[in-house]
């Protein structure tokens, strides 16, 4: 599997996602400017991707800071996280792993170390924390996998594959390594059960037939790319099982953020009676906003709706509005999967039970 992500000892590795299908170009990103603008342009995108790529972002605004100016390190610290905060709203895993690098440091600074040594230490500490972020991900991705494969492999029959359709990029690309939507599916393929895949395009910026649809070739599904304005169709036809999808928010209420148009997915399922799955690391529960009005939703530039095909699509002077992400209710969707297990409503109490949990 392409790895989103790796570490090659003085640079963050990324897998340009802009590139894709057409070409497979990596870039080391070795400041936490480069690492802002490829947060912001979505070389690397994808919630859980987002939070490791902002870890290793810190580790490298502060690595050259000399070693024994403390006090200006931690300012220089703090300058660093809210800088990278400001690079996308939506996706509550960048803020959680910026977070989590500050505890780290702070524990360090307020440590019995020698003061020569503080700056030093902390600088380690916080690469180690990213280094260890990435292989969490795996773990917990692969987690996500094997919960979810136990509510898709009843749909199996003899008829054929498991039909599922998904929105937007919710796989390996979307993290270190195994995905969230998708990880039922490659472990599920591990297990024998055979799938097919139903890529939403999922306009402007097409995350569905340019990276879904690839990696899918890539790790041997059948996968077939319909607009977003088929879905209905294809649901109607009963070629679709299951819908799986992945998330960038979850609120306690159990309200999910995702790429714009899944709203519309939820409906669709609940009108034909299709079960509807959100995939989410408890890293994408946000227990603090008790539903998804509070969700702040990303505004992107007009020009990915107008000039998103390579032409000009809209006359000059149109107006756009272009939300990167819309906020599905919780009273359609069916179940979360977590690394942890299944939540299923009342989420309230469900989604707590999973965030407190460190199976």
């Amino acid at each position: 599997m392409l790895q989103t992500i790796t570490w090659t000892g003085q640079a963050a590795r990324l897998l340009d996602q802009t590139k894709l299908p057409t070409e497979t170009i990596y870039v080391d990103i070795t400041s936490e400017t480069q690492m802002w603008d490829a947060i912001k342009r979505l070389v690397v995108r994808g919630a859980p991707a987002i939070g490791v790529a902002a870890a290793f972002g810190v580790y490298l605004g502060v690595r050259d800071w000399p070693d024994d100016d403390q006090i200006g390190f931690g300012k220089r610290l703090e300058e660093v996280c809210r800088y990278l905060a400001t690079s996308r709203p939506t996706a509550v895993n960048l803020f959680w792993a910026i977070e989590r690098i500050q505890r780290v440091a702070s524990t360090i600074r307020s440590a019995e170390i020698e003061p020569a040594q503080v700056v030093r230490t902390t600088k380690q500490r916080i690469l180690d924390e990213a280094l260890a972020m990435l292989e969490e991900d795996n773990r917990i991705c692969r987690s996500i996998g094997e919960h979810g494969v136990k509510l898709l492999a009843p749909l199996a029959s003899s008829q054929g594959p498991i039909n599922l359709l998904t929105h937007c990029n919710a796989g390996g690309l979307a993290t270190v390594r195994y995905g969230t939507a998708l990880a039922p599916v490659y472990v599920g393929a591990e297990q024998g059960l055979k799938f097919h895949v139903f890529a939403d395009e999922t306009r402007p910026l097409l995350q569905g037939s340019r990276i879904t649809a690839f990696e899918l070739q890539q790790n041997g599904i059948p996968v077939t790319v319909i607009c977003d304005n088929m879905a209905a169709t294809v649901m109607s036809e009963g070629k679709v099982a299951a819908v799986i999808v992945g998330t960038d928010r979850v609120a306690a209420n159990g309200d999910v953020a995702n790429k714009i148009g899944t709203l519309g997915v939820a409906i669709l399922a609940r009108h034909y009676n299709i079960p509807f799955y959100v995939a989410a690391p408890t890293s994408s529960i946000d227990l603090s906003l008790p539903t998804g009005k509070q969700i702040p939703i990303e505004q992107r530039d007009a020009r990915e709706v107008t000039e998103g095909m390579g032409r000009t699509t809209a006359p000059p002077a149109a107006q756009v509005y272009n939300p990167a992400f819309d906020v599905t209710p919780a009273n359609l969707v069916t179940a979360i999967i977590t690394e942890h297990g299944v939540a299923v409503a009342p989420y309230e109490a469900s989604l707590k039970d999973m965030c407190q949990r460190k199976d």
